[in-house]
């Protein structure tokens, strides 16, 4: 395991640095077409949904073997995707490309993390998600810094000939294919060692793991809003960046800086977290405070000053909740069955993935302030979610102990 553990890190680090090359350039292109930044919740909106759409079913793919060929699949749908999104110039057919990206994204996404945990025992599952979230934030702000550079530096610019933002997406598509042939000659299986039961048919396996808990099933419920109110930051703070008149290249560099904070949370403080009992009340604690200071920062005067300080504070515990909360997930899958839920769990972020930015949108264009205070009512509701959970799971211990 030891030996596994560090090249799936660097799959997440190189794969997340290749996914996000596009996300900087992604508003000024969209704009550049001549449509209304609607759009861009619209199309971060349709790739969410091929992310639900296909994260069950990879995963019920990857349980029943062979994980390699399918994240390679995947991969190269994503790459084409990615490719005809950038250059199709028609909304429509924008639209279709960004669904086919999002179904094949989601393959490497669930099936490398079903792999992390797989590897993991039980005691040490959080703390390896955390090093996994570190390399993605890490990729993801590397991703963005490399996307704003190349787009916008002179000498970058220059060298690559890049002379419009399209070309963005022709040079993610090709490194996205570069990973997925790094997949096929290095990702290596991990060898069951318990016996599985009789593979399920994909309609019976879909059928299977919509039978959850009421507590599970709420938990993945207080999820799906978390991921609306911090996809709308994540995405919306791309536009008001553009809004406010700054460039692809410092929007690259804030989300570089929020990814050194994620880093060092994830390496110092998360695996302190790792170590409580009670990681739920945590994770609600952990979404008070995120809706308290998304409140407060998009009201304060002196934005950057401001987004560089107080919002690192949100994104600090932002990095400390995720590997909490697929580690609480993972805990309710039997073994051998680790993509499925994982795969479930991913369809309730996409879900609000899919809800955020199309709800977003509009709030957006009616007023910036509206979209961001939802985010921190999201926050809200998610938190009002888990205090539930927290009930139920203490009065089923009640019954335990009774019976």
């Amino acid at each position: 395991m030891k030996k596994k553990l560090p090249l799936v890190i660097i799959f997440f680090l190189i794969q997340s640095t290749f996914a996000n090359l596009g996300h900087p350039v992604t508003p000024a292109l969209v704009r550049g077409l001549g449509l209304p930044d609607y759009m861009f919740g619209v199309f971060f909106a349709t790739m969410s949904f091929g992310l639900m759409i296909g994260a069950p079913i990879w995963g019920i793919l990857g349980d029943q073997g062979n994980k390699k060929k399918y994240i390679v699949f995947g991969l190269l749908l994503y790459s084409i995707g990615q490719f005809a999104f950038g250059y199709s110039n028609n909304p429509y057919l924008m639209v279709l490309f960004r669904f086919v990206s999002g179904f094949g994204a989601v393959s490497a996404s669930t099936l490398l993390i079903t792999h992390v945990i797989e590897l993991s025992p039980k005691d040490k599952r959080a703390r390896n998600l955390a090093y996994v979230a570190a390399a993605v934030t890490l990729g993801g702000s590397l991703g963005y810094y490399l996307g704003g550079f190349l787009s916008t530096n002179a000498w970058a610019t220059g060298f690559f000939h890049i002379t419009e933002y399209k070309q963005i997406f022709l040079i993610q598509a090709l490194l996205n294919t570069f990973y997925a042939a790094l997949i096929f000659f290095f990702y290596i299986e991990v060898e069951n060692k318990v016996i599985l039961p009789k593979k399920l048919s994909m309609f019976k396996s879909m059928r299977n793991i919509t039978k959850i808990s009421s507590s599970l099933l709420l938990f993945l419920l207080s999820l799906t809003f978390i991921m609306i109110g911090a996809t709308n930051l994540s995405k919306y703070i791309d536009v008001y960046f553009n809004e406010l008149g700054y460039t692809p290249q410092d929007l690259g560099t804030f989300v570089m800086a929020t990814g050194v904070a994620s880093l060092l949370a994830c390496i110092f403080i998360v695996p302190l977290f790792a170590k409580l009992r009670k990681q739920v009340v945590a994770i609600t604690i952990i979404q008070t405070l995120s809706a308290v200071i998304v409140f407060y920062v998009f009201r304060a005067n002196q934005f950057l000053l401001v987004i560089y300080t107080v919002y690192m504070l949100y994104v600090v515990i932002k990095a400390i909740y995720q590997p909490l909360e697929q580690n609480y997930i993972s805990l309710h899958a039997n073994e051998g069955e680790f993509g499925r839920i994982m795969g479930l769990r991913q369809s309730f972020v996409s879900i609000g993935m899919v809800i955020g930015p199309l709800v977003g949108g509009f709030l957006y264009q009616k007023k910036p302030l509206f979209l961001f205070d939802s985010s921190a009512v999201a926050f809200l509701i998610g938190a009002g979610l888990l205090l539930i959970v927290l009930i139920l799971e203490k009065r089923k211990r009640g019954s335990d102990l009774n019976d």
